[in-house]
């Protein structure tokens, strides 16, 4: 590992792809805290200073665009080589982030900081893909998706969604939750490291604990649920809690329903 990388190489790298917050390793992924702890230590050791694009006015006094943040931490631009698609609007990506060949950014959008987007994604309006998230190729994140981030604990797994996996609109996944090849999540589902997610496929309850965060099987299909309390204040009130439902494995017609359409490319 590159372990040594720190500030502008580091970001470099993490743009380049050649590094990554986590990574596929075996039938798994592997955290590199390092980078993490990178990231974080960039945060600490650099200022606060204004960032934009110079406005026109008096030479004197050149006016910007009212950004402020730490140093480093400027808007990424994209060019030719790139083969990135991003539409006007309000959409930034920060330096730090591995945005693929093919990916469209529809406005407004946010990737932040050590996130990796692979090639062929859509990220959709209102969406954010948060710090170190990792995101596969051929991936849907739909309008108003929230993909959670994190840079504490260094060593915390980030959310991962793998390839082709379609996440609905208003769908929110966070606190490391791994969303798997091709699985797909309705609108409106929320997973959390604790979420209870009962697969009625295969008749089983499946949830996250401590270091081992939820994670959703390839090809799932995850709709919003919910879940009877057994308190008796709970079942005299009829009260019940959120949950996801896996209703079916994927197939040709969730195939035809989820395709990116080649069309708006």
């Amino acid at each position: 590992m590159q372990s040594h990388l720190s500030g502008t190489d580091l970001l470099n790298a993490l743009e380049s792809g050649e590094v990554r917050a986590a990574e596929p390793a075996g039938d798994g992924w592997a955290v590199n805290a390092w980078v993490k702890q990178g990231i974080l230590d960039i945060f600490r050791t650099t200022d606060i200073v204004p960032q934009g694009v110079e406005l026109a006015g008096d030479p004197r006094e050149p006016a910007r665009l009212a950004f402020r943040d730490k140093e480093p931490f400027l808007v990424r631009r994209f060019g030719a080589q790139d083969d990135v698609r991003l539409v006007p609007g309000g959409s930034a990506v920060r330096r730090g982030t591995y945005v693929g060949p093919g990916v469209v950014c529809m406005p407004p959008m946010y990737i932040n900081v050590g996130a990796f987007v692979g090639a062929g994604s859509m990220i959709d309006s209102h969406a954010l893909v948060g710090s170190c998230a990792q995101v596969g190729e051929g991936v849907h994140v739909s309008a108003a998706a929230q993909i959670g981030g994190v840079l504490e604990p260094a060593g915390a797994r980030p959310v991962i969604i793998e390839d082709n996996a379609f996440v609905g609109g208003n769908c929110g996944v966070y606190e490391g939750v791994l969303v798997g090849r091709g699985a797909v999540l309705a609108a409106g589902v929320v997973l959390a490291s604790g979420t209870v997610v009962h697969d009625l496929v295969n008749q089983r309850e499946l949830s996250g604990a401590g270091d081992h965060p939820l994670e959703i099987p390839a090809g799932a299909v995850v709709i919003p649920g919910t879940r009877p309390l057994s308190s008796e204040y709970a079942q005299q009130k009829g009260l019940a809690a959120a949950c996801a439902l896996i209703v079916k494995y994927r197939d040709e017609r969730t195939d035809a329903a989820t395709a990116l359409e080649q069309a708006l490319r």
